[in-house]
């Protein structure tokens, strides 16, 4: 670059090579920023299959969180169209909704089987099953699926 370039504001490409710890960082984030939304459409889902229905009451039951933060979250979820909902009535899932809550559930269920082969006990299994699913690459999730089905 010469001295005239950087005087006129010129910005040479970054060429350094990305660092492998960068690129995890940026994963863990961006696992940090879809962890809400894969909770509540699972969570919505449970609620339809269980009980018919899934009232923001019982969001805020299930996940021990007052109504206003609920309220929030539904409210993120319909404008990224996950979520339909009238007010004061009951919440449903879009297309895009049900797809990321099967897919939430399927790593679920994968991580949670591993976990029980590890011979860790079910309630401990359950509990870290719930935030390793949202960390886990398909990579480390294929291998989990075929220890589970070893056992």
């Amino acid at each position: 670059m010469t001295h005239d370039d950087h005087l006129a504001g010129a910005v040479e490409p970054d060429t350094r090579p990305a660092d492998p710890r960068a690129e995890a960082f940026q994963g863990v984030r961006a696992a940090h920023r879809n962890e809400l939304a894969e909770d509540y459409v699972e969570l919505i889902a449970d609620l339809i299959q269980t009980q018919g229905e899934a009232r923001p009451v019982d969001i805020a039951t299930k996940l021990g969180v007052k109504a206003p933060t609920v309220a929030k979250a539904l409210d993120r979820l319909a404008r990224d169209g996950l979520i339909t909902r009238a007010k004061y009535r009951s919440v449903f899932l879009t297309e895009e909704g049900r797809a990321l809550a099967k897919e939430c559930r399927r790593r679920h269920d994968i991580v949670l089987r591993f976990l029980l082969s590890l011979g860790l006990d079910p309630e401990t299994a359950e509990h870290d099953a719930e935030g390793i699913e949202h960390h886990v690459s398909e990579r480390t999730l294929a291998l989990f699926a075929a220890f589970a089905n070893r056992s």
